[in-house]
């Protein structure tokens, strides 16, 4: 089953439909939050959203990898990634179950 791609505008055009300020204004506070989670994270704090869920940037350290064509080991780089871990209340929401978890 392939969902729909939410983009930028469609959440504008949310947040336009469903508060009432304008498009213009509506972008601009999508664009707001989304900065200041994508900043949060560059500083590698954590972004935990109520009912949502969280998003955490975890440190990676170097390894060894191979290559699956060729069969060489390569060393793989330390980097950050960014992880989103679910709240029980949206793993409910996503499997049909009742909302009543808190976290």
């Amino acid at each position: 089953m392939a969902g729909k791609t939410v983009t930028r505008a469609d959440l504008s055009e949310a947040v336009y439909q469903r508060v009432g300020l304008s498009r213009t204004e509506s972008a601009q506070l999508v664009e707001t939050v989304l900065g200041e989670i994508c900043d949060t994270l560059e500083r590698g704090e954590t972004v935990k959203l109520s009912s949502f869920g969280s998003f955490v940037v975890r440190e990676k350290g170097e390894r060894i990898g191979r290559n699956p064509k060729t069969g060489v080991e390569v060393p793989i780089e330390p980097r950050r990634v960014m992880v989103f871990k679910p709240s029980n209340v949206m793993k409910s929401k996503i499997n049909g179950g009742d909302e009543t978890d808190d976290e």
